[in-house]
C-alpha cells in the first residue's frame, strides 16, 4: 500500500489545477452559486469532453478511464481547493462509485455510460428527516410491484437532490435494506432545495409516494454493500476537504505576509506563525489519512472502514479549524461578505455534518478497534 502518487496522477492533479483556475475563478464561483443551475452546464460539459472528469473513476467497458478512488480522490481534492459548484460529487463520487461496486451489470449498462460522458447527473439518498446517516435508522420503504419496486419516504439533505436525474435511495424492504434507482422526475417525486449553510453545495429534500424504481446491486439483505458505498463516499469526502483546508492555509500565509501591522507583516508576529504552523500540522495529517483511505479504497482492503472512518473524522475537523483560523488571521475583512473566507467556512461546516459528524465516526472507528 502507497502513499505517493505516480506521474500520470501528478499530472492529472496539474491539469485539473490549470483547468479550474481558468474555467472556476472565484468570482465565477460566487456567480454560480446563485444561478438557477447552481453551476455552470457549459464547464460541466468541458469537464466531460476536453478533460474525461466524469469518467474518471469509470471502468472503460462503460465508457470512462478505469481509474479509482485514488485518482477521484485527487480531482475531488482540487475541486475542494477551488470550492467549485458542480454535480461532480453527488454523480460521480456518490451515484457513480456505487453504481460501479454495485455488481450489478444491467445497472452499470444503463447509467455508467451516461454519467462517463457528462449526460446524466445523479445523487445517493440516505438520510431521512432524523437527520441521522446511519444505516439502521434508515425507514423508507420499498415494496415491490410486478417487474420493478415502489418506493416510499422521505429523504433529506440528497446532494443536488432537486436536481438530479437519477436518485439512488437507500430503503427497507421485508430482506434487509437496499438501494434503488429512481428518476427524479417520475410519478410520486416531489423535490425541493434546501436552504443551505454552504451557498456552493445545494441540498435537497426529495419525497417518495410509490415512485417506481428498479432495483441496484445485491438482493435480500444488502447492508454489507450499502456499508461500503458509504465507506467509500466519506473518503471521497475526506479528499475534498483536505482541498478546501489548504486553500484556507495558502490563503491565509498570503495575507499575513502582506498585512502591516505596527510597520511589520503579521506574519512575522509570533501569535499568527503558531496559527499557521498548527494549520500546517493539522492539515498534514489530514492529508495522510486521506490518502491512505483512498489506498486501501483502491486495494479493497478490509481495513477500508477503519481507514474511512479515521479520515472522515479527522479530516472534517482539520477544515473546520484551517477556515476559522482563516478567517481569524485575515481579522475584521474576513467577516465580511465580500471576503470568500467565508464561503470555506460554510463548506466546512456543512461538510462536517455530511454522513455524520465527527464524533460518530470516531464511536464507529472505536467499535470498529475494539475499543
Amino acid at each position: 500500500m502507497t502513499l505517493t502518487f505516480s506521474e500520470e496522477q501528478e499530472e492529472l492533479r496539474a491539469s485539473v489545477r490549470r483547468f479550474l483556475a481558468d474555467k472556476s475563478p472565484r468570482e465565477a464561483v460566487r456567480r454560480w452559486m446563485e444561478s438557477e443551475d447552481g453551476h455552470d452546464p457549459a464547464v460541466w460539459r468541458q469537464m466531460a469532453e476536453q478533460l474525461g472528469l466524469q469518467g474518471l473513476a469509470i471502468p472503460e467497458e462503460y465508457g470512462g478511464s478505469g481509474g479509482g478512488p485514488v485518482e477521484l480522490g485527487i480531482v475531488l481534492e482540487e475541486m475542494g481547493r477551488a470550492l467549485v459548484p458542480s454535480p461532480y460529487f453527488a454523480t460521480v463520487a456518490l451515484a457513480g462509485q456505487a453504481l460501479v461496486i454495485s455488481g450489478d451489470d444491467a445497472a452499470k449498462a444503463r447509467w455508467l455510460p451516461g454519467i462517463a460522458d457528462g449526460t446524466i447527473t445523479a445523487t445517493l439518498a440516505v438520510a431521512e428527516e432524523s437527520g441521522s446517516w446511519r444505516l439502521e435508522d434508515v425507514s423508507a420503504t420499498a415494496t415491490p410491484n410486478g417487474s420493478s419496486w415502489a418506493v416510499t419516504g422521505t429523504k433529506m439533505f440528497v446532494v443536488d437532490g432537486d436536481s438530479a436525474q437519477l436518485v439512488l435511495t437507500v430503503a427497507r424492504t421485508d430482506e434487509g435494506l437496499g438501494l434503488f434507482a429512481v428518476d427524479g422526475d417520475a410519478p410520486g417525486v416531489k423535490r425541493a432545495r434546501l436552504d443551505a449553510l454552504d451557498l456552493t453545495r445545494r441540498l435537497g429534500r426529495v419525497d417518495l409516494d410509490h415512485a417506481p424504481a428498479v432495483r441496484v446491486g445485491p438482493g435480500g439483505d444488502a447492508t454489507s454493500f450499502l456499508r461500503k458505498v458509504l465507506d467509500l463516499a466519506v473518503v471521497a469526502l475526506a479528499a475534498e476537504q483536505v482541498g478546501g483546508a489548504q486553500a484556507c492555509l495558502d490563503t491565509a500565509v498570503e495575507y499575513a505576509k502582506v498585512r502591516v501591522q505596527f510597520n511589520r507583516p503579521i506574519g512575522s508576529f509570533q501569535a499568527i506563525k503558531h496559527k499557521c504552523a498548527d494549520m500546517l500540522l493539522a492539515i498534514e495529517a489530514a492529508r495522510s489519512a486521506a490518502y491512505y483511505a483512498a489506498s486501501t479504497a483502491a486495494e479493497d482492503s478490509e481495513e477500508l472502514s477503519t481507514a474511512a472512518a479515521l479520515a472522515a473524522a479527522y479530516c472534517a475537523d482539520a477544515f473546520v479549524h484551517a477556515a476559522k483560523e482563516n478567517i481569524q488571521i485575515h481579522g475584521g475583512i474576513g467577516y465580511t461578505w465580500e471576503h470568500d473566507a467565508h464561503l470555506y467556512l460554510r463548506r466546512a461546516k456543512s461538510s462536517e455534518q455530511l454522513f455524520g459528524a465527527p464524533a460518530s465516526h470516531r464511536a464507529r472507528l472505536a467499535e470498529l478497534i475494539g475499543i
